[in-house]
Order: C-alpha cells, then structure tokens, then sequence
C-alpha cells in the first residue's frame, strides 16, 4: 500500500482492524504511554487519541507496534528497497537477476525528491504548547517529540540531496527553555546533523533546522535508516513509499510537503542549554546534559493533523520494530559492505549498542589448529563501519566452525563461543574511546571501552549445566544460579567504588577458580539480583551488557599484561552491578499505573484492550 500522507494510513489501518479510537479524553502526561506500553506488550493496535487534554490536536501510538504490522504498512516497497540496497553494494547482481534490478529501478523512479509551490502542512500555524504533551515516564524532564524527522542542510552546499534526515528526540517543554520561543535539540556525535551544526559554527552562522512530524510512515522510516554517506534520506524515503518526497522550500528551510506538523527555527551557534532526563531506549534515563536548542521560527500543520509518537524503555518496545526491518533490508548489504562479514545482530534485548554478534569468514590456513586470525581483521573493520562502531562489546567467531549458526539465536551463539573460548588469547580492549552517547556504564558521556570477544577452533571444554553442589561463594556474596550452559550469576555486595571494588573482586576470582565444577563455566557475572538475572536470557543480557564498562568491569583468576595484551585464567567475570554514576532504571508512575489499570478493568473503557 502507498500512503501519501498519515490519515490514508490510519484510515487503512482501522479498515484492517489493526487500529482502535480512544474516544475519551486521555492525558499525554504519562497516561498515554502507560496505555501504549499495555497494548504494545499485547501485541495489540495502533491507538488513535481522539481527544488529548489541554491539547486541540489528536494523536495516534503503537503505529509500528507489531512486526506484522510494519510489513503491512511497507510492503511491497520494502523488497525493492531490498533489491535497490543489495545492487549498490553489489551492481553485478543486477547482471545476474534482472528482475531484481527491475524491482530496484521501480523503487529508484520514486527517490529523486519533487518541489512544489504549495505544501498541505502549511494550511494553518500554531504554538508548541498546543501539541499534544506528551511525557512518558515520570523522571523525564518534560514533554517531548518523539518521533520526529530533523532536517538540516551541509551549510557549504545547500539543497534537498545535500541534506540529513535524522530522529533525535525534541524537548518542547521543562528545564530552561522559554516557552514557546525554545526547544530542545538531543543529537548523538555519530549524527549526520553534528556533521552541519560543526560547519555553521566555524562559519559562525546560525544553523536552519526544519522539524517534520507525521506524514507518509516511510519518512520516519528513513529517519533512522543507517544509509551511506552522501545517500540523502529525502531519496530514501520516496523510494521506500513508492511515492516521491514532496517539499518546498520557505525561507532557506526544507518543508516536508505531506507532514503532519513542520517546526522551523535556528540552532544559535555556541549556545547550549540543559536537555533531559528522558527514560531512553536502554531501559534507564539518560541524564541531564548541555545540549544544542532551537529558536523557533513558525510551527506549521496541515488540516485534521495527527501527531505520532513512541514510548521507548527496556527493550523490546516498538523501536525494535524499525530495527528488524532495517536489519532485513541491509543484512546482505553489511555483508557485501563489510568484507568476510556472514551475519550481525546487533542484539535488541541488550540496547542495540552495547552487544552484537557477529559471524565472519576464518579463512587463512591455518598452521597448527584453528584460531581467530581472520576474524580479528573482521572485527576491527565491524568497528570502523556506521553504527556498528558504537558497539560496546563485540562477540565474533568462525562461521566455518557452524554454517548452520543463526546469530539470531543470543544463546545458541554465547554457548558457540564460550566453548571454543580461549581466555589468554580471545579477549581484545580498545580503551579510552568514544561510546554510545546514551551509554552510562562509564562516568562521562560519550567515553568508554570496547572488548572484541573472538573464537575460533574446535570445543575446548563442555559447558556446564548444572551447578556443582559443593559449589560456593565468598561470604559477601551470594545466590549463585545458572543464567544459561556455561554462564553463572551470583549476587554481589552492593557496589562502592573502584579502588575498593579491585581488591573485593580479585578475592572473588581467585575463590571462583577452585570451585568444583568451575571449568564447564567460562563466563561469571556479578549482579544486584541473581534471581532476575537468571529467570530468562533477556534479563541476563539486559543487566550483564548495559550496566558494565569492558575496561573497568572485567576481571579473571591470574590476570596478566603480556606484551600489552590483557588475559586471565577461568572463569572471565563481568561486573555488571549498578554503579552510583549509572542512570536510573525507568519505573512507572504508582498513581499513573492505577488510572490505567482502572481503565482496563472489567466494565472500564479498555476493558479486553489492556
């Protein structure tokens, strides 16, 4: 189906019966995403907010919240896109099958962006107080936008195929922003954006920005898509909706045709103010931090406008929707990209960032048995490409150790790994470096370390599945469990400090490894609550990777630095335990979770919804 613009979407969607009106009013200050988290852990509709309190316009949530439904709303699109990703990696294979470049040169007739005299979203102007407010969880900061498309264009060569298309989310209200006159701008150093805010600062110009919300579900789409550089998102997303991106341009800004709402307004150069907290998609708040802000020019929308937003928190949520559908567009792209690359997953259970897995090509010959040679070149080559650079902890190994490997499988691939595993040799750290801006498992934004994790070879020991029971913990700790074959949690002291944290780990391992049974169990990680951690794989992967720094949270029995390489004896132990400098894990309002649960109780009016 092509839409040309959100209503036609929503009006196909309830047709479909995969979108329900909320008739009565419903207040965006935390209710409306308690409701949108309910039905989206439900697998339920999209939510359309026909009466939002102190707010004039409607809203609509939940649009992406099942995978079925995102295919529904891109297909057929989406496998030209395929095609179009897959001969630009490779053109050979338009050569090889014609009618995917067939299927690719339909969806490149929609890319070149169309400009026009007049645009819908400018029918009427309002303020941003009028938007729907929408705040999500009771440490944010204040309402935000949240799934906005940010337009800015290279101030060295303007025009619609020189811009960048991105979603940062957007502050319209709280800390010091004047009302109506300011919001705030939340971009990462990884963005296109910082790339143009950079050079109208060293022009000392300020930087026009335009702000699109809503309009055809491709823009949002292409928003987030991790598109080469010099590949303009506006292309993009006409090919993806089969419909040409329509714009105009008003006073130096883009305007988005088809949108819903158009923010415009200026980022003045060298001036930053407050922005957050805001519950993110990691499953914690990031923190308040200096931010870029806009000046606010005009706040355009088109008649009936509808404002889509998104409620993000411990994954998964309705961003892993966009994340699956971005992995199967370009899974093949990464490989052909990335040479000896077979397959990545960057692990939503985990936060994206800060896990992935990958499966790679060990093709030199090996002299003696195998082990990673190869796949070291491929990892650090994984590190150096887009968004994949942000990893934090990267697990590679052999794909000819197991064809039949799906890196799908989370634990299927720790327990390929943790038994070819060699703990003096596998384990590599690249310290001091630029991390995840929503990452807090170091003190400073923006810093941290990486740790490439590589096996290659055949078994070196058979992973434990049962705990011995002589098995013991030091008299600090406590509760061990077996979170999968091979891996043990054990709940540690509360955590204090680093100097003090050394001494009481290194004790700990030199107790691990002469505990019964400890050879089956080459991974050990250290936790607040064992048993949370343990109860499925997605809470062990959760807690162990969001909340540990490689560089200072690593530890082993018989740590070594031989020739600048870090290594130790078995087991490897991870402390994943919450740090005083973490940011805090994302709770629901009590009071707000009440109303809700009166909502959906028997004779409420979502009753069978929530």
């Amino acid at each position: 189906m092509r839409f040309t613009h959100l209503r036609q979407c929503l009006s196909w969607l309830e047709n479909q019966n995969e979108l329900i009106r909320i008739p009565f009013e419903v207040d965006p200050d935390q209710e409306m995403a308690q409701i949108t988290l309910r039905v989206f852990e439900a697998g339920g509709p999209a939510l359309l907010f026909e009466r939002v309190k102190n707010s004039p316009f409607q809203a609509v949530s939940n649009l992406y919240g099942t995978y079925d439904r995102c295919l529904k709303i891109f297909q057929p699109q989406i496998d030209q896109i395929k095609h179009l990703v897959d001969l630009r990696s490779d053109p050979v294979k338009g050569i090889r099958h014609p009618n995917r470049g067939f299927s690719a040169l339909k969806a490149l007739v929609h890319a070149l962006p169309i400009r026009q005299r007049q645009a819908p979203v400018m029918a009427s102007t309002t303020r941003v107080n009028q938007l729907p407010q929408v705040r999500c969880w009771p440490g944010d900061g204040g309402a935000f936008i949240l799934l906005p498309q940010v337009c800015s264009q290279d101030p060295h060569k303007k025009g619609v195929l020189r811009s960048n298309l991105g979603m940062y989310r957007i502050q319209i209200s709280g800390n010091d922003y004047q009302a109506n006159q300011e919001i705030g701008l939340h971009y990462q150093i990884h963005r296109g954006i910082a790339d143009h805010h950079k050079k109208a600062l060293e022009m000392g110009e300020p930087l026009k920005v335009s702000i699109f919300i809503g309009g055809p579900p491709s823009h949002a789409l292409a928003a987030v898509m991790p598109l080469p550089e010099g590949v303009p998102e506006l292309a993009f997303a006409g090919a993806l909706s089969g419909y040409n991106f329509r714009y105009l341009v008003n006073n130096g800004y883009i305007i988005s045709a088809d949108a819903d709402f158009c923010i415009t307004g200026t980022i003045v150069a060298d001036q930053t103010k407050p922005e957050g907290p805001f519950g993110d998609h990691l499953g914690y708040y990031s923190n308040v931090h200096e931010f870029p802000f806009l000046k606010i020019d005009r706040v355009y929308h088109r008649k009936n406008p509808v404002l889509p937003f998104t409620v993000v928190g411990r994954p998964p949520q309705e961003d892993s929707n966009f994340g699956r559908l971005i992995h199967e567009m370009t899974r093949q792209a990464v490989s052909d990209t990335i040479p000896g690359v077979v397959s990545v997953n960057a692990v939503d259970d985990a936060g994206v960032h800060p896990l992935l897995l990958v499966k790679a090509h060990e093709r030199y010959v090996p002299f003696e048995e195998r082990r990673p040679q190869e796949i070291l070149t491929t990892a650090m080559a994984v590190l150096g490409t887009g968004q994949l650079s942000l990893a934090k902890y990267l697990f590679i190994c052999a794909h000819e150790d197991n064809p039949e490997l799906n890196v799908g499988q989370e634990q299927d691939v720790f327990i390929h790994i943790l038994e070819r595993l060699d703990l003096q040799t596998g384990l590599h750290f690249i310290t001091q470096t630029t991390m995840d801006t929503l990452d807090y498992s170091h003190d400073g934004l923006n810093r941290g370390s990486k740790l490439i994790i590589a096996a290659a070879g055949q078994p070196r020991r058979s992973l434990g599945r049962q705990i011995d029971a002589a098995f013991t913990v030091p008299e600090s700790f406590d509760k061990p469990d077996m979170a999968a074959p091979g891996i043990i949690v054990v709940e540690g002291p509360r955590f204090s400090d680093y100097h003090n944290t050394a001494d009481e780990m290194g004790a700990f391992c030199r107790h691990l490894a002469c505990q019964p049974g400890i050879d089956g169990f080459p991974l050990v990680v250290v936790v607040d609550d064992s048993g949370f951690a343990s109860r499925t794989f997605s809470n062990f992967l959760w807690v162990t990777f969001t909340r540990s720094n490689p560089s200072h949270d690593i530890y082993g029995p018989d740590e070594q630095v031989i020739f600048k390489h870090w290594q130790c004896g078995n087991p490897l132990v991870i402390d994943a335990r919450v740090k005083p400098f973490h940011a805090g894990v994302l709770e629901p309002d009590p009071e707000v979770k009440k109303r809700v649960d009166a909502l959906g109780a028997k004779g409420g009016p979502l009753n069978g919804i929530i």
